[in-house]
């Protein structure tokens, strides 16, 4: 189970090089399971057993199964679609010496900047095609090895290797074709789209590294591939909803976008989509304003997003009492100042959680003297306001382009959240839950 597990992730992500792709791939896997495609600019009319999903911007998608019109509350399991990378700019060659062509491109969200030279590298995302007086849009996956970032050699800087602080507008421009050969950038992708450089009005397109996923170590123990933060997440929650059952709340599943850069956007955390969607959902079963607001005091939040485990090589880096380990079980995110959403309350609704699946759970925290990232928890909350508590799967190299796992870890994320969509998380009062 937990090899096939891996490698459907594997799959998943050699389909998913932007966030575009990520939702279109994980739409396709609900509509292979019976799941309705809903339109926010449509009537929606929900009906007892049915199951639906509806994305936005196309980078976003929520999912979610309607038990019964009296349920109980929210459960939501929520991750992100982006990862960190390079975005092509919008006039993007530029030409060296009448020799060779790069292209000029900008940092999208905190990335570790070495890994990504002397790979093969290729491009992704959207085009906005125009037809008439219709824009349409065209994903687009130039499914070759295309660019490649080289390194300058160390005889012309002896001293890289005691440091170096990369600049990304010289350092970080991918090679793209020599001057007097191959197509201009453009006209290569309006050939992928099969459409004329003329038609397109608008990209939004990506690197990416080629690297295919991997199992490796001496037992098969790690597992290694492009965009683990978040897809693995993402991926792990779709699966559990499309495997699990509930007769008492409304499982769903949120993939926002953007999170790398704030979440800040009409489809990221921080916007309405999650709060449109419950509200709507509450409104198409012909439940009162009322019935929304007492069923949010019983839902519940699990933030989804990948943790640091302690690196071999730097295990200083750590706090010295909670610390995390590939393949120790998920990982229960904490912070005083709420960079992380875990309290006192959403931590013991997680930890039995965990234990009612027969799942290990790990803690963890930052060192004191050392900031921490953020998440989607905490901004999501300032639109739904509910129990929440931060997650993840412990991993090596965050925000690398190839970054590294533990080959257990995501089963037992799996199984963590199919216990809590058929669970009910009952409120009765402040402060005290009922889980059943």
């Amino acid at each position: 189970m937990i090899q096939n597990l891996n490698e459907e992730l594997f799959s998943f992500i050699k389909k998913s090089p932007t966030g575009f792709h990520a939702v279109h791939e994980l739409a396709n896997y609900l509509t292979e399971a019976g799941f309705e495609r809903l339109a926010e600019g449509n009537t929606w009319n929900l009906a007892e057993g049915g199951k639906y999903f509806v994305t936005r911007n196309q980078s976003a998608i929520i999912a979610f199964k309607v038990s019964r019109k009296d349920y109980s509350g929210f459960h939501i399991a929520a991750s992100h679609s982006d990862s960190p990378t390079l975005k092509i700019k919008e006039s993007s060659e530029m030409n060296i010496e009448n020799q060779y062509v790069k292209l000029n491109v900008e940092k999208y969200g905190g990335m570790l900047c070495a890994p990504w030279f002397d790979r093969p590298l290729s491009v992704a995302g959207r085009i906005i095609v125009k037809d008439g007086n219709r824009l349409t849009t065209k994903l687009i996956n130039v499914d070759r090895d295309l660019l490649m970032i080289p390194n300058l050699a160390i005889h012309m800087n002896r001293e890289v290797n005691d440091g170096y602080k990369y600049n990304i507008q010289k350092d970080m421009l991918p090679l793209y074709r020599m001057s007097n050969s191959g197509k201009a950038f453009k006209e290569m992708i309006a050939e992928e789209a099969g459409v004329s450089v003329d038609q397109i009005k608008g990209m939004d397109l990506f690197l990416y590294n080629r690297m295919e996923g991997t199992v490796w170590g001496c037992d098969g123990e790690f597992i290694s591939a492009p965009r683990l933060d978040d897809l693995q997440c993402a991926f792990t929650s779709t699966m559990a909803l499309l495997n699990s059952e509930s007769d008492r709340c409304i499982p769903v599943v949120a993939v926002f976008d953007n999170e790398e850069v704030g979440s800040g956007t009409k489809q990221g955390a921080g916007s309405t989509f999650l709060y449109d969607i419950l509200r709507r959902i509450n409104r198409s079963l012909g439940r009162t304003e009322e019935e929304y607001l007492t069923s949010l005091a019983s839902s519940f939040m699990v933030s989804a997003d990948n943790g640091h485990a302690v690196h071999p090589n730097y295990a200083d880096k750590t706090d010295p009492t909670n610390r995390t380990y590939l393949n120790g079980g998920l990982v229960i995110k904490h912070s005083a100042n709420q960079k992380y959403t875990t309290d006192a309350v959403s931590a013991a609704v997680m930890r039995c959680l965990c234990e009612r699946a027969g799942v290990p759970y790990q803690e963890f925290l930052n060192r004191s003297d050392i900031l921490g990232g953020s998440t989607l928890g905490n901004i999501s909350n300032a639109q739904v306001s509910l129990n929440t508590v931060d997650v993840g799967l412990p991993q090596l190299a965050m925000h690398s382009p190839y970054e590294t796992a533990g080959s257990k870890d995501m089963a037992y994320l799996e199984k963590a959240f199919e216990e809590f969509f058929k669970s009910s998380i009952r409120s009765e009062g402040d402060g005290t839950l009922v889980l059943e």
